[in-house]
């Protein structure tokens, strides 16, 4: 690019105290990586490739539904069915052509991750599981990169930098410094259980797209050994100190080696005798008399099911209302499948062998999906 077109494409910031020529040349030789297309990798991608960092690269194996349009506008619904990594590259180039995107359409594992991960500066984490989570952070700790991270649920986000190597050398509080676990699966929700407003992943995100700015050109304080939390509902912002621990180190694993030995999902997955099934036979067992159906889903939420019988009682009153359960076998399900598999695991553990308790694999929206094709 021409001296001439690179001012005049990024003059607005070009012109900011501080930052100039100088900046604009660090943003146009860094690498970037974004794991995730989605509610926050969408607007960190679209402010980053504006800023025009020289590098990005793009991770995500899923493809575009239409629940993603609410909150992920990079795409429309012309581009339902097709892989998130590559229509964004696609659109993106059309943002900023002078510089390189690359689509790496695939889901992370902890078999490739540390060989994606490593050719490139800065590591920003759209992802919205805790399998994916841990083994991000936990490749960003051996190869040395800093992280920056974000969630969100509901009404409230959460952004901090990771990982990142401080004047002294030493490097600032990772994600297991303040998660030091990974929780199992039920026991915290992501959006498809628990919602999220479609602006809120935007602002978020956007959030992290202006540390990653920081990070590159030095201006501005990160947001290094804190989290910050955004609340929707006021505007109110707060952050935590977080201050790294020596013994949370130990469950980083040591070297590459080790590092593709850990099961990541098994951290994060509910115990090995909890019974799944899929749609179809949970298709069957809706039409057996003998059985008891549950909706461990809060009141509230949608679709409301009228197509089977069934009882609704919310997973938080689960335990107390074990009781109204009289048949042999017990089915449970809920939004996505995770909270029917804690569900689950809790009536297991209640009942022992006297009982027979399945999860239905994919949650509701999988047999609604399965039905319809019926």
């Amino acid at each position: 690019m021409s001296q001439e077109s690179l001012y005049e494409r990024y003059h607005r910031q070009m012109i900011l105290p501080n930052f100039g020529t100088r900046a604009q040349l660090l943003l146009q030789e860094s690498k970037v990586l974004v794991i995730g297309a989605g509610g926050l990798g969408c607007p960190a991608l679209q402010y980053l490739v504006g800023a025009g960092v020289g590098y990005i690269g793009i991770v995500d194996g899923d493809q575009v539904s239409l629940s993603n349009l609410h909150r992920q506008t990079l795409f429309t619904s012309d581009d339902v069915g097709q892989n998130k990594a590559e229509v964004a590259a696609k659109k993106l180039n059309r943002l900023n052509p002078d510089i390189h995107i690359e689509a790496i359409p695939v889901h992370l594992s902890n078999q490739h991750a540390l060989e994606v991960i490593n050719r490139f500066d800065i590591i920003l984490d759209g992802t919205d599981n805790f399998t994916t989570r841990y083994m991000i952070n936990d490749a960003c700790v051996l190869l040395k990169k800093t992280l920056v991270y974000g969630a969100v649920s509901q009404y409230e986000g959460q952004v901090a930098v990771f990982n990142h190597f401080l004047p002294n050398g030493q490097p600032s509080a990772n994600y297991r410094d303040i998660f030091p676990d990974p929780p199992k699966e039920g026991s915290v929700l992501n959006c498809v259980d628990a919602g999220v407003l479609g602006v809120l992943p935007g602002i978020i995100g956007t959030m992290q797209a202006a540390e990653v700015i920081k990070l590159i050109t030095g201006i501005g304080e990160l947001l290094v050994n804190q989290l910050l939390t955004y609340q929707f509902n006021n505007h109110q912002v707060f952050t935590v100190k977080i201050t790294p621990q020596s013994k949370t180190s130990s469950f980083i694993p040591t070297d590459a080696t080790a590092f593709k030995a850990i099961d990541y999902v098994w951290l994060c997955s509910s115990p090995p005798n909890t019974l799944e099934i899929n749609a179809a036979e949970f298709d069957q067992l809706t039409s057996q008399k003998n059985i008891d159906i549950v909706d461990v889903r809060e009141l509230h939420e949608l679709p409301v099911v009228q197509t089977f019988s069934h009882l609704r009682i919310p997973l938080s009153d689960l335990k107390e209302s074990a009781g109204q359960l009289k048949s042999d076998t017990v089915v449970v399900f809920c939004q996505s499948g995770m909270r029917s598999l804690q569900a689950a695991k809790e009536l297991s553990a209640l009942w022992g062998d006297t009982k027979r308790v399945y999860s239905l694999q994919g949650g509701i929206l999988s047999w609604i999906r399965f039905a319809e094709k019926k």
